[in-house]
C-alpha cells in the first residue's frame, strides 16, 4: 500500500481560468509527466497538453478514466474537483493508493471573494445540468445564493424564472471567467436582465429580495400542493411528520402517497423519499409537487399497490401509511424494518381505527385519535365545522 499512496497512476487536477499559471509544482509535474490527459475541452486548451489531451464524453463517464488504469494519467476539472466536479465520482470507483488530487479555489470561493460575502453563509449550487427550481429550498429575503449555471442563456433564463415566482427585485452578479485575464462580475436586478452574457458564464450570485420563501415549520400550506383532495391537511401532516421525525439522509416510504405532501415535507428535511401511489393521476400530482418544491432528486415515485409495490424496495426509516392499513400490509412492511424504524400509520374508518388499536396492543408507541374544527358561517353567525376524526398510531420497531 505504501508503494502505491507514493506513486498513484492518477492525478485529479483543479485548474483555473488562469491555466498553468495558477497550477502548484505538484500539478504542473503530474501533468508533464502524464500519458494521458482528460477533460473538457476548456480545460485542455488552458492547459495546453496538446496531442496528450482527449475530451471527456458528455455526460461525463467515469469509465473513459478508469480504461487507463495502470499508467500515468491527469484529469483536469475546474477549480476544486470534488466540489460540482468529476473528482467524487472518480474517486468513489478507485483503490485509496490508485490516485491524489490537487485542488484549485473554487469558483464558490472566488464569487464569495469578489463579491465580500461570507462563504459559509451562502448557498452553493450546481444548476448547470439541474432544474431552477432547486433554489426554492433556498430562496427566503436576504438569503445569498452562488450557483454554476451552463452559459450566458442560462443566466437570462434563471433571472426570468426568479422574477416570474415574485423575485424579480433580487440582486444578481453574473460572474464570467472568474480568476482569468478575461475575468468580469457585473450586477443586475433579475427583472431587469436581458440576459445578454457572453463567453464562458461560470457562476451566477443571487441576493434574494421581493419574495416569500417556503416555510420551515412542518405543516405546509395545503395550496401549495397540487391535489384532488386526496392530500393529508395540513394540521393532521404536521402531527405525521412530529411522529416520523425526519433526519438528513433517511429513507421514508409514504404508502398510499396521494399527493406526495408528506414526502415533500419529509425531503425538506433532508431525507430520501419513496412515494407509493395506486392512481396515475396522483402519481401525476407527486412529480409535479416535487419537481415544483426542487425535489425530483429526493422523491422516488413508484406506480403499485403496497404491499406488493414495496418488495424490491430497500428498507426504510420511517413509513407513513396514509390510509388503508390492513393486517397484511402491516405484517408486509413491519417484517422489512429495521430496530429503530418508525411507522405511523392514520386511519378514519372505525374497521382501520380497530386494527390500530389491536396493533398498539401488541407493539406498544402512542395511540391518538385528533378531532379538529374549523370556525365557518351559519346563517348570521359562525359555528364550528368538524373534520373527520382522525386516529393516528405511532411506533419504533
Amino acid at each position: 500500500m505504501a508503494d502505491s499512496l507514493a506513486d498513484p497512476w492518477l492525478t485529479i487536477i483543479g485548474i483555473g481560468e488562469d491555466g498553468l499559471a495558477g497550477l502548484s509544482e505538484a500539478s504542473r509535474k503530474a501533468l508533464a509527466k502524464a500519458e494521458t490527459v482528460l477533460g473538457g475541452e476548456r480545460h485542455l486548451a488552458l492547459a495546453d497538453v496538446g496531442s496528450r489531451g482527449h475530451a471527456w464524453p458528455v455526460p461525463f463517464d467515469a469509465e473513459i478514466v478508469l480504461s487507463c488504469r495502470g499508467r500515468p494519467t491527469a484529469v483536469l476539472a475546474s477549480g476544486d474537483p470534488f466540489w460540482h466536479g468529476a473528482g467524487a465520482s472518480l474517486a468513489e470507483k478507485l483503490g485509496v493508493g490508485e490516485w491524489v488530487a490537487h485542488p484549485a479555489s473554487s469558483t464558490f470561493s472566488l464569487a464569495a471573494a469578489r463579491l465580500g460575502w461570507r462563504l459559509e453563509a451562502i448557498a452553493c449550487l450546481g444548476l448547470h445540468a439541474a432544474p431552477f427550481e432547486r433554489l426554492v429550498p433556498h430562496l427566503a429575503n436576504g438569503a445569498r445564493i452562488v450557483c454554476l449555471v451552463r452559459d450566458g442563456k442560462a443566466a437570462g433564463d434563471l433571472a426570468k424564472w426568479l422574477s416570474e415566482r415574485g423575485w424579480g427585485a433580487s440582486a444578481l452578479w453574473t460572474l464570467v471567467a472568474l480568476g482569468g485575464p478575461r475575468e468580469s462580475v457585473a450586477e443586475h436586478r433579475a427583472d431587469s436582465f436581458a440576459g445578454d452574457v457572453s463567453g464562458n458564464l461560470v457562476a451566477v450570485a443571487i441576493e434574494a429580495k421581493g419574495g416569500q420563501g417556503i416555510p420551515r415549520s412542518s405543516g405546509l400550506s395545503d395550496d401549495l400542493f397540487v391535489h384532488d383532495g386526496q392530500i393529508t391537511k395540513r394540521p393532521v401532516r404536521a402531527l405525521a411528520l412530529s411522529a416520523l421525525a425526519p433526519r438528513a439522509g433517511e429513507r421514508l416510504w409514504d404508502v398510499g402517497a396521494g399527493s406526495g405532501s408528506i414526502s415533500v415535507e419529509w425531503a425538506l428535511c433532508g431525507g430520501m423519499a419513496i412515494a407509493i401511489e395506486a392512481r396515475e393521476d396522483r402519481v401525476a400530482n407527486i412529480h409535479e409537487n416535487a419537481a415544483a418544491f426542487g425535489l425530483a432528486h429526493r422523491i422516488t415515485v413508484i406506480t403499485g399497490r403496497a404491499p406488493e409495490a414495496l418488495t424490491a424496495l430497500d428498507a426504510p426509516d420511517a413509513v407513513f401509511i396514509g390510509g388503508g392499513l390492513d393486517s397484511a400490509m402491516f405484517d408486509a412492511i413491519w417484517s422489512r424494518l429495521a430496530p429503530g424504524a418508525r411507522l405511523v400509520a392514520h386511519s378514519v374508518t372505525l374497521e382501520t381505527e380497530a386494527l390500530l388499536g389491536a396493533l398498539q396492543q401488541r407493539h406498544g408507541g402512542e395511540l391518538m385519535r385528533v378531532e379538529i374544527a374549523h370556525a365557518a358561517p351559519l346563517g348570521r353567525y359562525r359555528s364550528w365545522e368538524a373534520a373527520r376524526p382522525v386516529v393516528q398510531w405511532s411506533a419504533v420497531r
